[in-house]
């Protein structure tokens, strides 16, 4: 093979191995942005879903308050008409004890 040749085959195994290594290079980019753009879409999601999963939470938190606080109203009701009942059946023994101390202190004076 004469020098010339040789000489051809060489450049045009660098052209060959420079479009190689070209087309690897704008493969590898763009695996890059694709995995960049999965990942990001992948971020995205994740936070959707801890999103949702934060309002959830708080809507079965709320609820359990109202709930809560619903048997806290409703015991303090009860109370307060078992204290009003207690209070009401007990009018009698204390206007009969004023009534008496009254009379005492008016039959004290004379």
């Amino acid at each position: 093979m004469a020098r010339p040749e040789v000489l051809d085959r060489i450049k045009e195994a660098e052209r060959e191995a420079d479009e190689i290594v070209e087309q690897a290079e704008t493969a590898r980019k763009e695996r890059i942005a694709e995995a960049r753009e999965r990942a990001e879409a992948i971020r995205e999601e994740a936070h959707e879903e801890a999103r949702e999963l934060e309002e959830e939470r708080l809507a079965k938190a709320e609820t359990k308050l109202e709930a809560e606080r619903k048997e806290i109203l409703a015991a303090g009701e009860a109370e307060r008409e078992a204290l009003e009942e207690r209070a009401q059946s007990r009018v009698d023994d204390v206007v009969t004890f004023v009534v008496e101390s009254f009379e005492e202190a008016v039959h004290a004076q004379t």
